[in-house]
């Protein structure tokens, strides 16, 4: 089981966290195409390495967070919360 540092609770099993996915560029405005539009609703990176992830202590304080998850070995590196700058991103 994977253990997650939830940034207002510490360290927790991640059973109590729900993935949010991968955080990407800001949501495209109404002008861009169809074709854009569904490959920014539906398409993922899915990198093999550091990517950046969005997470949500669900059954602890309910609070969105962000991290860096190496995609292959599962390792996470500084969380991000609101209202405190995000870690610098090596991926």
């Amino acid at each position: 089981m994977l253990r997650i540092t939830c940034p207002y609770c510490g360290i927790r099993d991640e059973d109590e966290f729900r993935f949010g996915g991968e955080v990407r560029e800001p949501r495209p405005g109404l002008e861009v195409g169809d074709t854009a539009w569904a490959d920014y609703l539906f398409n993922r990176n899915n990198i093999k390495g550091l990517q950046r992830e969005r997470w949500c202590h669900a059954d602890g304080c309910g609070q969105w967070f962000e991290l860096n998850r190496n995609t292959l070995t599962h390792e996470f590196d500084p969380v991000h919360s609101n209202g405190i700058p995000r870690p610098e991103f090596k991926g």
